[in-house]
């Protein structure tokens, strides 16, 4: 069953109504590790294990366990619409969880799909922007369902398959345990790939960790002509994608000045304000 199909249900209505009733959740402590733009490490590869840690996930008590059995088709709707609320629960945790400059926003018409951009401020990958896309298995939340991260930008780096942009999670994360793995831990580890400087643990893009180990010179110099690609087709978008970049106009010079001119300190940063504000520039 899709997706959006399963949501639409009277059945995962029901079982959204259970999952949100206050008795029957309960949260797990959160241990947040280091938000700032170089990421934290017990050394300089990438390890799986320290992204372990960053997330927070409102557990629901499962409703499976308080009901006479079901009929196959009905179970499985019931067992599906589970899964589609714990990723929208996990998402809502992004809100405050995400790494900085990691953006992720969901597609339109798939819960599982999510178009996602990443700033990097520091290091050899610094004022890259690179759009990447999310996917999550109809399973997602059972043991070895993995996410697939897919750059459309170009990213040179011996963690990214170079042919088709892919992210190698399977070699980060062995198995995947829903009750460790979240979508924060992915977009950590997204994250991580740009700030490594010894690849030994790589092996998406061999040719690449061996140049960076032979010739450090020439792999800095990718790495360079990789982020000034990034910049180049900043404005080149995805017609599907719901993260899109549109040149300046008008408008938002207007817009910018509005804001400087009336919001002058964070503590006057309001929603109605900001719309104020939006609403004077679209009719200039």
């Amino acid at each position: 069953m899709p997706p959006m199909q399963c949501l639409s249900s009277p059945l995962t209505a029901r079982i959204f109504s259970d999952c949100l009733a206050p008795q029957n959740t309960r949260l797990l402590t959160y241990s947040s590790a280091s938000s700032t733009d170089s990421p934290r490490r017990r050394d300089d590869s990438i390890s799986s294990d320290d992204s372990t840690s960053d997330a927070s996930l409102l557990q629901p008590w499962n409703p499976l366990l308080a009901i006479i059995p079901l009929e196959n088709d009905e179970q499985e709707e019931r067992e599906q619409a589970l899964r589609d609320y714990k990723v929208t629960i996990e998402y809502k945790h992004l809100k405050s969880h995400a790494p900085g400059g990691v953006y992720l926003i969901p597609a339109i018409d798939n819960l599982r799909s999510f178009f996602g951009i990443i700033f990097i401020r520091r290091g050899p990958y610094t004022n890259g922007i690179f759009k990447f896309q999310l996917k999550l298995p109809p399973k997602y939340n059972d043991v070895n369902m993995w996410p697939q991260i897919t750059f459309s930008s170009y990213v040179y780096s011996p963690y990214v398959d170079e042919a088709t942009g892919s992210l190698d999670l399977k070699s980060a994360y062995a198995k995947w345990d829903p009750s460790r793995h979240y979508l924060v831990t992915v977009l950590t580890y997204l994250k991580k790939i740009f700030y490594a400087k010894n690849f030994a643990d790589a092996k998406a893009n061999v040719a690449a960790k061996e140049l960076a180990e032979k010739e450090p010179e020439s792999f800095r110099k990718k790495i360079d002509a990789c982020v000034r690609e990034s910049q180049k087709n900043m404005y080149t978008n995805d017609p599907d994608s719901t993260a899109k970049f549109t040149e300046e106009q008008v408008s938002h010079r207007v817009l910018r000045d509005l804001l400087k001119h009336h919001i002058r300190n964070e503590s006057q940063v309001t929603k109605q304000s900001v719309l104020a504000q939006i609403d004077k520039a679209r009719k200039v």
